[in-house]
Order: C-alpha cells, then structure tokens, then sequence
C-alpha cells in the first residue's frame, strides 16, 4: 500500500523503537556480528536482517542454534550475552534518532493522538537507548520485552495488544509503525494498520499488500 492510501486519522499510533524511532539497528547488528565472530561464525546480511525486532533472549537463542550448527563451541545464553552486551551498551548509548521520528511524536502529541512504545528492548536498555532523546518522555506508555504482563515477543500479536489495551483503543483502530519483519508480522496479527519504515535493501515487495511502505517518517500525514 502507498501511503497516500492510508487513512488520515488513528485512534491510536503504536511506535517500535530500534530501527524505527532510534537508528540503533546498526549497532545491534555490529554487537550480534561480534559476539558471534568471537566464537568462530560469523553472521550473514540475512541472519543479521532476522534478528531485528526480536527480544534479547530470543535472538540469542537463535545466534547458539547458528553457532552449535557449525561445529561451535557449547554456550550458555549467558556465556554469548557476556560478550554481546558490552559491545552494544556501548554502541547503542549514542544512537541518533531517525530521521522524522521526533516531529512525528511531536504531531501526535499537537492532535491528541494516544501513542504507546511497543519494543522488544527491556526496560533498562530502553532507558540507555532514550537517554539523549528528551522528547521520547512524550510517548509515556509503553510496553517493554520484560515487561511482565507481557505473554510472548514479537512476531506474536501480544506487545501490540498489550499497547492497545493499555490506551483503552481497539487494535484494529491502530497505526503501528515497525521496521523488521518479526515486528511487521506482530502488528497484523494484532489487527493494527502496519507502516514499515523500509530496512536498507529491502523493497515494498517483501510485505504483505496491506502494509503501508515508508522509506522515511517524514512521508507520514496524520490528518487534522
């Protein structure tokens, strides 16, 4: 779907975070790409593209199964995260925001439009993450990937839902704005409306049809 099609006015808008408001994707990629090299296998473009969006532990347990399937050493979720987390605290501390992201939280803000935080980041990487960023104190609520009322992660519909029903909006009645396909996948299933801002490299293309494609926050238009 162009966005020209969307229609103009959300009960409710439901903002990921990495990749999305943050440009911190780069650095998840560099500390994932690290962690694994450490242990003798390196990462390819499309492993790395299928970790965006997912919860610490889930991609963990993803990047073991890679490592134990070339002959690697046995880990521990733990033993990897240890050389993981030092690596991204460090990258992840200065991540920028997009490109777009802060005005379009500030337009929400101006049109009384509800917005919830719906990452798969736990609360204290969160609070890394948005330090820098004082207009991310607009979006108060917000679902992290520990919190515990939340079921299961993305691609599972429940961090969308939980969002929705913390506004006290319908889902369906929802923009959800994500970047990767694990999130893509998570706000269909809760029945939002889906914008994807474009990952480097990947086309409208490898979205459902329903999606509204955005190579930038800028082309988003909420109405009056």
């Amino acid at each position: 779907m162009q966005a020209g099609e969307m229609p103009q006015r959300p009960a409710a808008c439901l903002f990921d975070l990495d990749g999305l408001l943050l440009d911190t994707e780069p650095a998840h990629a560099r500390a994932w790409q690290a962690a694994a090299s450490h242990f003798g296998r390196p990462l390819d473009g499309a492993e790395l593209l299928s970790l965006r969006g997912r919860r610490r532990l889930d991609c963990a347990r993803e990047v073991l199964q890679w490592i134990a399937a070339a002959g690697g050493p046995p880990l521990s979720e733990q033993e990897l995260l240890a050389v993981r987390q030092p690596i991204a605290e460090a990258l992840l501390a200065n991540a920028p925001a997009m490109p777009g992201a802060e005005a379009l939280v500030r337009r929400c803000l101006a049109l009384e439009i509800p917005m919830a935080l719906a990452t798969s980041s736990a609360r204290t990487a969160v609070e890394v993450k948005v330090a820098p960023h004082p207009w991310m104190t607009l979006i108060s609520e917000r679902v992290y990937g520990d919190d515990p009322e939340l079921g299961d992660g993305k691609p599972a519909p429940d961090p969308f839902l939980l969002a929705a029903r913390r506004l006290g909006v319908e889902p369906t009645a929802c923009w959800a704005f994500e970047d990767s396909g694990a999130g893509v996948a998570a706000a269909l299933g809760a029945g939002c409306l889906v914008h994807v801002l474009l990952p480097p490299g990947v086309g409208c293309q490898a979205y459902p049809a329903e999606v509204v494609c955005l190579n930038s926050l800028e082309e988003v238009t909420l109405g009056q």
